[in-house]
């Protein structure tokens, strides 16, 4: 498994330098995949208001400030654009709620261990995917998730990734996390849920043993996004089995 060749073109999104252009050429907000609005059912449901949390990829959108308006108390948003940094800090200097950092989400030691209540990445997993050094920066950046994240803590990922595409990344053992997968139809899309056999979205999915989609599962929305429900254990074994990131995938 090398690059996820399924959602890149020929950009490397996992560069600076192609992000540093981008936000110099469009000023405006832009929320990738999902609005709050949309996403909001989940991220009040597993995280807590009081919750310390983690943006990575924060970009120039304007998720983190309508969690500030939801009544969420501190969110620290990183990327690795220094452009969008700047930009950011400029537009919400008078909300002490929100922090920003420039910073490289596959080395934040810049934080200590379990230094958050919750991570939130819409986007930049997948960015990484599209890098010729894939695996590679995937395992670095969830490492850094996974010491980042308290016990209890949770990581969420909204990502095009299908279970083919992104369990063999979330299950190795070594992260102790318990994952959920909900599926949510992509904007335009809103009044029909993305599985036939759900009646919500707020379902989560049943994974098979090996943490696949059932045979049965049929995906009424083909540009569907996946939000992986990751809760950092004690190190319980969890309910699926896990992957190790394995010698052909580096």
């Amino acid at each position: 498994m090398l690059r996820d060749v399924s959602s890149c073109n020929t950009y490397n999104y996992g560069d600076a330098w192609y992000w540093d252009a981008r936000y110099i050429q469009e000023s405006g907000s832009f929320d990738w995949y999902q609005r709050y609005s949309a996403l909001r059912p989940f991220v009040r449901k597993f995280i807590p208001t009081s919750s310390r949390v983690l943006m990575v990829g924060c970009g120039n959108a304007v998720m983190s400030e309508e969690m500030v308006k939801d009544g969420y108390e501190e969110i620290m948003n990183v990327d690795i654009s220094s452009v969008a940094i700047d930009m950011m800090k400029r537009k919400h200097a008078h909300i002490p709620q929100l922090k920003y950092m420039e910073m490289d989400v596959k080395d934040m030691s810049f934080f200590p261990d379990d230094s958050f209540g919750s991570v939130i990445d819409k986007g930049t997993l997948d960015s990484l995917m599209c890098a010729t050094d894939a695996p590679m920066s995937a395992s670095r950046m969830l490492g850094e998730i996974s010491r980042l994240l308290m016990p209890g803590g949770i990581y969420m990922l909204i990502t095009y990734g299908d279970p083919n595409a992104r369990m063999s990344h979330l299950m190795r053992s070594v992260y102790n996390w318990k994952i959920e997968l909900y599926i949510i139809s992509k904007p335009g899309f809103e009044g029909k849920s993305a599985v036939a056999s759900l009646k919500t979205c707020l379902e989560p999915i049943p994974l098979s043993e090996n943490g696949m989609l059932p045979p049965d599962v049929v995906l009424e929305d083909p540009d569907c996004h996946f939000i992986y429900v990751c809760r950092k254990t004690n190190g319980e074994p969890t309910s699926i089995a896990a992957h190790p990131l394995t010698g052909d995938m580096l």
